[in-house]
């Protein structure tokens, strides 16, 4: 299925990614864990590879790519 990102344009996204980030201990079995990547923002248009979203930390715009093949799970809000 392919998804027409377009008409989502200007809403809010929150995205899982495939990719794990970081490394992190579970303290109940002191073994390591990935920690899941997330991404949000407005989306601000929508690619033939990929996404770029809007958002602000620390008082400053960013904007971030998001390439298709990375993404696992996507929320729309403010639909």
């Amino acid at each position: 299925m392919k998804m027409e990102w377009k008409k989502f344009e200007g809403k809010t996204l929150h995205i899982t990614l495939y990719e794990n980030y970081g490394l992190t201990t579970d303290p109940h079995s002191d073994t390591p864990i990935y920690e899941i990547v997330f991404k949000s923002g407005k989306l601000l248009e929508a690619y033939d590879d990929g996404l770029l979203l809007e958002t602000y930390r620390e008082s400053e715009q960013v904007r971030i790519y998001v390439p298709y093949q990375s993404i696992k799970c996507v929320e729309i809000f403010n639909i």
